[in-house]
């Protein structure tokens, strides 16, 4: 019988509660370190929550719509309810853009995502907007939310049910070579492994640095603000393509968003309020109703993205070292895809190589060698 290989998960976000979970239930002897206090504190924690198939790129739309059918089917296979909740997305596609995202939406279907174009009409049920400048509108039953904390303790209890052990309060200070693994120090604890998978998040460069690897992925953060309880009606996640505004209701509020393009790099959870009458100037344009809402300042928050120079993640192992693997580097879509990804770096480590699909576009050196993918459809 194969003695299983020692592993230790870096990040104990749903990125590295999946792998733990799929490791562990593999066979593997897997040790999880986080540095904060619980799981799911980091980029998880403060996620908007939203999951789709709605993409422009095969790999994305793959992994995306396979996380969520996971979702979908978690309490029947696990026993375990995640709160996912298929409530829709909507994008408002403008007029330049309509052909090309018909041939996004065929894509999609491909690959068995029960997404559609819907008539202005109908979407206008949905989420009233003003129709001036756009081409179209597509709509994703099986889109919705699922809830971070829930999934990730969830993979966690599964992970801990096949042998994985969590440590949290360990922040890892120092990762050594050895001549048959890795040793890492995290204050006066050593910890020594065969593997080391690299769930860090935002936090993954910093992490790779302790053992002399560039792993390019950088903090940058993203604002949600919030309307006032009970004063907008129910609506899906909706997006405009043109603006790059999303919004979507949860519970009592609405939530809504608009990227910084000149935010900086770096890790910041205070909320952005100087940048919300500029959101709210640019959503006015699409959804003027949005600006007759009272706001609540204790409805918004501000989170990170673990973001990539291309938005694509970092997986698999490296070249120059395959007993380290790089799950990271989401850039705002880990949640979504973290039931799938797990699985694929349990190949990767267990297999030799992840073979469900291929993932040799998503390696690291893609961005060594300058060739960056492109994804029209991230927020």
């Amino acid at each position: 019988m194969t003695k299983p290989d020692r592993v230790i998960v870096i990040g104990a976000g749903i990125i590295g509660a999946s792998c733990a979970y799929h490791l562990a239930a593999r066979g593997q002897q897997v040790t999880v370190l986080e540095k904060f206090d619980a799981p799911a504190e980091g980029s998880t924690g403060r996620s908007f929550a939203s999951v789709r198939g709605q993409w422009s790129d095969e790999l994305n739309v793959t992994i995306s719509w396979e996380s969520i059918q996971t979702y979908r089917d978690f309490e029947k296979l696990h026993n375990i309810d995640v709160g996912y909740r298929p409530t829709g997305y909507m994008y408002l596609v403008p007029e330049k853009d309509w052909g090309t995202q018909l041939g996004y939406v065929a894509l999609q279907q491909e690959h068995g995502v029960p997404v559609e174009s819907i008539s202005f009409q109908a979407a206008q049920q949905k989420t009233p907007f003003v129709q001036e400048g756009l081409g179209g509108v597509t709509w994703g039953s099986a889109d919705g939310v699922v809830d971070p904390y829930l999934a990730t303790t969830a993979y966690i209890a599964m992970a801990k049910t096949s042998g994985a052990t969590f440590h949290m309060k360990t922040e890892v200070d120092e990762i050594t070579r050895t001549e048959n693994g890795w040793r890492v120090r995290a204050g006066d604890a050593i910890y020594e492994a065969d593997y080391i998978v690299n769930c860090a998040g935002g936090w993954s460069n910093l992490t790779g640095q302790l053992a002399g690897f560039d792993v390019p992925v950088q903090h940058v953060r993203r604002n949600i603000y919030s309307t006032a309880p009970n004063s907008t009606p129910i609506h899906p996640m909706t997006i405009d393509l043109e603006s790059g505004i999303f919004l979507r209701s949860e519970g009592e509020r609405l939530l809504f968003g608009l990227a910084r393009a000149d935010e900086p790099a770096g890790y910041n959870t205070a909320v952005d309020w100087d940048w919300m009458e500029t959101v709210l100037e640019t959503a006015g344009n699409r959804f003027p109703w949005l600006l007759d809402a009272p706001l609540d300042p204790s409805g918004a928050w501000a989170g990170t993205y673990e973001v990539t120079p291309d938005h694509f993640p970092i997986l698999g192992a490296l070249p120059e070292e395959p007993n380290w693997i790089n799950a990271c580097g989401f850039s705002g879509h880990g949640v979504m895809q973290a039931p799938y990804v797990g699985k694929l770096i349990a190949e990767e480590l267990c297999d030799g190589k992840s073979h469900t699909i291929d993932i040799e576009p998503l390696r690291i050196n893609r961005l060594r060698d300058g060739r960056l993918r492109n994804e029209t459809m991230v927020l």
